[in-house]
């Protein structure tokens, strides 16, 4: 995934920090609206059908509850809640993606309702620590992806491999990958950044950063263990970086043939339909290190703690994130239902993406913690060379520039 704008949480900053601005640690409630409410809802859009299914939702939801919702896709989400936010207005509801979560929740910009959602322990437990900050709950998760193998079936046989060599461990993927090259075919197109390089530190047994979101871990024998094993099968030829493969990201590098194996979210689903239909291809579980481990990407439905509207704004969301509502969107749009009792349903409806769904089980979500923006860019920098780098001078610098951000 690409690194977003930082514009929003520096516009944010200002208003957190500014005089008058309304933020604190515990900010005053906002007064609430009487009568019908008048929400105003802002998403970042993957496109016309998610922007249809929320609006269709959204309508919905209003005449049933008798209050408006005016739903508007964002042309820049982070620039345009930055910027509201700075100047006082911010929207009702508005989509939070996760690696931006604890930029707002530390300045208090978001309404900790998360436990006033009907049976809110349904929701996946790695997707609530997620959106969890010092022991709050604070919003709903809307859907989420995780990663996984994806194998080129065509690819796969030309080696001669069959479904039985997929592999299941570290050891196993060095293996087929080198059967693979043995037949001058690509083994693994894989992303640049810790977005999913980071996968194998998970399944080292290490992170960026503690559960919690307080502690810098990047300097550890676990994560060393997991970019020394990335940079052999860089170095051997084992995986390429989509630039090394005529390709801006892996996806691209997969559709066109270059690479049997991939390590993607199911996003890859609507691309592969969309540019390359004819690639026959199939999604297994990632191979484990010392344990299991994939990375998740979602967003939550944020209510602003300015609201006005704040009843109206949760029960909106109760709507949204109702299993059958999900599953809508699912069929919509293509994400994954937050709710583990959609899960049954949704496999049944797409079964392909089992191992995406049971991935949530042992998934790891984003970097917990504020102000991380440029310690991750500047470690991303770092994997994006990572054949000429040191991969401990890489964690240590890691760990210094994280132990600054989070004040260590």
């Amino acid at each position: 995934m690409k690194l977003l704008p930082l514009a929003a949480i520096a516009a944010l900053a200002l208003a957190a920090t500014a005089c008058g601005s309304g933020f604190d640690d515990k900010p005053a409630a906002a007064p609430q609206s009487s009568g019908p409410a008048s929400l105003r809802i802002l998403i970042a859009s993957s496109g016309d059908p998610e922007t249809t299914a929320v609006k269709q939702a959204a309508d919905a939801w209003a005449k049933a509850s008798g209050n408006q919702a005016t739903v508007t896709p964002a042309q820049d989400i982070h620039q345009q809640l930055g910027q509201a936010f700075a100047g006082g207005t911010p929207p009702d509801v508005f989509y939070v993606d996760a690696a931006r979560f604890a930029d707002y929740a530390s300045v208090g910009a978001l309404e900790p309702y998360g436990d006033k959602i009907s049976n809110p322990d349904d929701f996946y437990p790695s997707l609530r620590t997620t959106f969890t900050r010092d022991g709050t709950f604070y919003c709903a998760p809307k859907d989420f992806s995780t990663l996984a193998l994806i194998v080129n079936d065509g690819l796969w046989k030309k080696a001669g491999l069959a479904a039985s060599d997929v592999p299941t461990t570290w050891e196993q993927l060095t293996e087929v990958a080198g059967k693979l090259k043995a037949k001058d075919i690509t083994p693994l197109a894989i992303g640049e950044t810790r977005d999913r390089i980071g996968v194998f530190m998970v399944q080292a047994g290490g992170w960026i950063t503690s559960a919690d979101g307080k502690q810098a871990t990047g300097d550890s024998p676990e994560n060393l263990k997991a970019l020394e094993y990335v940079k052999t099968l860089l170095k051997d030829k084992l995986a390429e970086y989509p630039k090394q493969l005529g390709a801006s990201w892996p996806g691209e590098a997969f559709g066109k043939g270059k690479a049997a194996m991939t390590i993607e979210g199911n996003w890859i689903k609507g691309a592969l339909k969309a540019d390359y239909p004819d690639i026959q291809y199939t999604a297994h579980p990632l191979p484990a290190g010392a344990e299991q481990g994939t990375l998740s990407f979602t967003n939550c439905w944020g209510i602003a703690a300015k609201s006005a509207n704040k009843t109206a704004a949760i029960a909106f969301v109760e709507a949204m994130t109702k299993a059958d509502q999900q599953l809508t969107f699912a069929k919509a749009f293509g994400v994954m239902p937050s709710r583990q009792s959609a899960k049954d349903a949704y496999i049944k409806e797409f079964p392909a993406d089992t191992a995406f769904v049971d991935g949530a089980a042992y998934a790891q979500g984003p970097v917990n913690a504020a102000k991380m923006d440029s310690v991750l860019a500047d470690f991303d920098a770092g994997l994006q060379e990572l054949t000429s780098q040191d991969p401990k001078a890489l964690l240590a610098r890691l760990q210094k520039n994280t132990q600054s951000a989070l004040g260590d």
